[in-house]
């Protein structure tokens, strides 16, 4: 693609287009990705992002000169944008995995002996489009090979052999859930922290679910420990009632690959498959989400004061889950998981 010569521009074209690339940035697309959509070199968005931190809108105006001088460059911001996006702490010897202000600030200070305070790093960063998230947390153990086979190869296979044999895929997955877990926040004065009260007992109950992508869920829960026998009885649950095939996805779990759920598997006459995914890659599961909504989502935030209150709420949580298809398709939406949409 042939890049466009900013100088052979008008000035209020040039203005117009600097202002809506550095605002397609601020509002969370890649600056490479903005500016080869634009047509300029790749350069270009990170000298608009500096001249734009250095003396906001006006800065970009493509009449005007001068202004007070840039600490940082465009090249500079580039190396901050690919240092925080495509890493993280621990590559930089620091102890730790999450990114801070105060770790980019020491790392810009290091390699160009500019100092920025805090409070700088921070607009710097919401101007590149880079704000705080939450992270996902990926085993090291992870193979992307494996993972790049599943997403090109092996799913797209299991794919075919479905329609061709007019089955439904399903994922599942299991959770335990604690009556001490708890997420949320309440309201409450400055300076006091609510107190909620709830049981200093510990109860644990185990959940069993699957769901497909039309919306559909099946679930089971447990009060004692998980093993090949209790799995057994779930997937005579998932394939009750249904004339059709299934095709069962699930992680490597030994009580998955044990001889009596592969036997179990078996005694339906071919009309249930099982398939492994990669190995510690939960994030490729749909079923995931199934735990986030139920136990952040309900039961965490409930306050249990009893077992049998426990049980209760979960299964009216997994049910109201269940009853919502558009809330299971969601689950089929996400970066990680729209491969099996």
């Amino acid at each position: 693609m042939r890049k466009l010569d900013g100088r052979k521009l008008k000035h209020d074209v040039l203005t117009e287009l600097r202002k809506r690339a550095v605002s397609r940035v601020q509002s969370g697309e890649s600056p490479e990705k903005v500016i080869l959509a634009m047509g300029f070199c790749r350069a270009c968005i990170y000298n608009w992002i500096a001249m734009y931190r250095a003396g906001g809108w006006d800065a970009l105006d493509a009449r005007k000169r001068g202004g007070r001088p840039r600490k940082l460059t465009g090249r500079r911001i580039s190396w901050v944008y690919r240092i925080v996006t495509r890493g993280d702490p621990r590559q930089h010897k620091f102890p730790f995995a999450l990114w801070t202000r105060s770790a980019i600030a020491i790392l810009i200070y290091r390699r160009y002996r500019i100092k920025l305070s805090v409070n700088s790093v921070g607009r710097l960063l919401a101007k590149l489009g880079i704000t705080p998230q939450k992270p996902l947390w990926r085993a090291y153990q992870q193979d992307p090979e494996l993972v790049r086979r599943w997403l090109k190869e092996e799913y797209p296979k299991i794919e075919q052999k479905a329609r061709k044999e007019k089955a439904e895929i399903w994922f599942g997955d299991e959770s335990g859930m604690r009556s001490d877990y708890h997420a949320g926040t309440t309201w409450g004065r400055k300076g006091e922290t609510p107190v909620v009260q709830t049981t200093g007992a510990r109860y644990r109950l185990n959940m069993l679910s699957a769901v497909n992508k039309k919306g559909k869920m099946r679930f089971m829960i447990e009060s004692k420990r998980l093993n090949a026998v209790v799995f057994c009885r779930f997937l005579n649950r998932l394939m009750a009632g249904s004339r059709r095939r299934a095709f069962l996805i699930l992680d490597g779990h030994p009580m998955h690959k044990s001889r009596m759920v592969q036997k179990k598997a078996q005694s339906f006459n071919g009309r249930l498959k099982l398939f492994l995914l990669p190995p510690y890659s939960p994030e490729l599961n749909p079923d995931e989400g199934v735990w986030r909504d139920v136990k952040s989502g309900k039961l965490g935030r409930a306050g249990i004061l009893r077992f049998s209150e426990m049980k209760s709420k979960t299964v009216g949580a997994l049910r109201h889950l269940a009853k919502r298809p558009d809330k299971i398709r969601a689950l089929f939406k996400t970066k990680d998981t729209r491969y099996a949409a």
